[in-house]
């Protein structure tokens, strides 16, 4: 595999991102939306694992908005200052419309890398939502979305990915942490009301016993069994929705 770092133009500005090929020619594309702590090592590894599997991923930084930052570290960002305040600031200002609209750049992107297909979209923590949402506002380039802990999927803000679920096309599985005061039981219920009526293909799982973030290798409450659970799924499913 091998990642290329490019700049990616929005239309707020330019974004960093990695993109990662495999080692043969690949026509099926991956936008994987970030957590809370950025691009980094342990997502590049997620992103190295995916083309192994013969996808061309794109990793974009979504708070480009704010300069250079970080490195933030997953284990203790949101326990000490002065990282606490400025990655609460960094998330608050990213909205769920900013990311929606930057996605078309991000999909223009894996286009110019020879990706002119339905891709996929995959997201972790914020970016579970951000992945739903961009399913919902490119419909005829996204064919499967998932999120894993995704925070605020079924919430009460005008923004919130449940109410915006009625155009997608695609395909949508959304795997929660067993117990996930960002996706209370009350918002599994409203976002799999919204995805039936929509008449949605879809899979919400509660892997039980896992914690927000137990996917990702540099978390705290990372779980290697969980993890593995997660690529089973998520690999299976993109299988299925995308060759």
């Amino acid at each position: 595999m091998a990642k290329q770092d490019i700049s990616i133009r929005t239309e707020d500005g330019t974004a960093k991102a990695g993109l990662f090929r495999p080692s043969h020619q690949a026509a099926v594309g991956i936008i994987l939306y970030m957590d809370a702590f950025g691009p980094r090592p342990a997502l590049d590894t997620m992103a190295e694992r995916l083309a192994g599997e013969g996808y061309v991923v794109l990793v974009p930084d979504l708070f480009y908005r704010f300069g250079d930052y970080g490195p933030l570290d997953a284990r203790t960002a949101f326990s000490e200052e002065p990282s606490r305040s400025a990655l609460r600031s960094m998330i608050d200002g990213t909205s769920q419309d900013m990311t929606r609209r930057d996605s078309a750049a991000f999909l223009d992107a894996l286009t110019q890398a020879g990706i002119s297909g339905r891709i996929g979209t995959v997201g972790y923590c914020m970016g579970g939502g951000r992945a739903i949402h961009a399913a919902a506002a490119y419909p005829d380039r996204i064919a499967a979305a998932a999120s894993f802990h995704g925070g605020r999927l079924a919430s009460d803000a005008p923004d919130s990915p449940h109410r915006h679920v009625s155009t997608i096309k695609g395909r949508v599985y959304v795997g929660s942490a067993g117990v996930d005061g960002s996706f209370p039981p009350e918002q599994s219920a409203l976002l799999a009301e919204a995805l039936r009526r929509a008449e949605i293909d879809h899979i919400i799982e509660n892997y039980v016993g896992m914690a927000h973030g137990w996917a990702v290798s540099d978390h705290n409450v990372y779980d290697e069994r969980g993890a593995e659970r997660h690529w089973k799924r998520l690999l299976t499913f993109f299988e299925e929705s995308l060759r």
